[in-house]
């Protein structure tokens, strides 16, 4: 399997604490700890994970902190194709409180990476699966190359202007950033799936709704950073293979597997 995702990075520190402070409040973390997150360096590290041979286009900054991203995306063993912006690396710091929860706050611009960066498009046209979570609209074209395409609602203004075939979109269920209504695309994705973490989710292919069950957990819940992520990548690995139940069934492990990782890749 060979897997690409058109996606971003943000260097993230990570504080485990028992609740995230109320205003004037001081707490004390049990633990912190820094690597490269986002929704595509998670998605990256998840493809990896599954056995695919995973190539990483996105953008990083041109200081110290993007050179970092970029050295530690290469040790998550995926093909980094990194376009280089005249600004800084775009940073996150996130609160991990006892109930697994995360509070993320953003420090940046989104870098994302552009279809006229000079950068291996073409190799697309070999990769059996794409996750796309940022990028601009040629970039989602030069996505559309691979056999399966799956791409998030965060980005659905990008979604609006390529006019690209979707295999599947992927929004949460209960984030208002993410709505999405039958109809808004241009072609319509050929499934749009809502998640609700782990109450299951539904999705609806042909204008017909059908739900699926959240997969029990293999182990005691750690945190939900990345688990959306991990099932879209999910999701887009197991569709190559064109089944839809099939992959629905798949992509809902990985999002119950990331579900037991603490932090972006398993930080110990």
């Amino acid at each position: 399997m060979r897997a690409a995702v058109v996606g971003h990075v943000e260097w993230v520190r990570f504080a485990q604490v028992e609740a995230v402070p109320a205003p004037g409040e001081i707490v004390t973390a049990a633990d912190t700890w820094e690597e490269p997150a986002g929704g595509g360096a998670v998605a990256a590290g998840e493809l990896v994970r599954l056995g695919a041979d995973v190539d990483f286009f996105v953008a990083v900054g041109n200081d110290e902190l993007g050179e970092q991203a970029r050295a530690a995306l290469e040790e998550l063993d995926c093909r980094v194709h990194a376009a280089i912006r005249d600004e800084p690396q775009r940073r996150a710091f996130t609160y991990l409180d006892q109930e697994g929860e995360r509070t993320i706050t953003l420090m940046g611009n989104k870098l994302h990476p552009h279809g006229a960066d000079p950068l291996p498009w073409a190799e697309l046209a070999d990769v059996d699966a794409v996750y796309f979570c940022a990028g601009d609209p040629d970039a989602l074209r030069a996505a559309r190359q691979a056999r399966a395409l799956v791409a998030t609602a965060r980005e659905l203004p990008t979604l609006l202007e390529a006019h690209v075939q979707l295999d599947a979109l992927v929004r949460s269920g209960r984030d208002p950033s993410e709505a999405y209504e039958v109809g808004q695309l241009d072609p319509e994705p050929h499934m749009v799936v809502s998640t609700l973490g782990r109450e299951g989710g539904s999705y609806v292919t042909a204008g017909e709704e059908e739900s699926f069950r959240a997969v029990e957990l293999p182990g005691p819940f750690v945190d939900a950073y990345g688990a959306g992520d991990c099932f879209a990548a999910g999701l887009a690995f197991a569709l190559a293979g064109g089944d839809v139940n099939a992959a629905l069934a798949f992509a809902a492990r990985c999002g119950a597997t990331a579900l037991r990782r603490r932090g972006a890749h398993g930080a110990r």
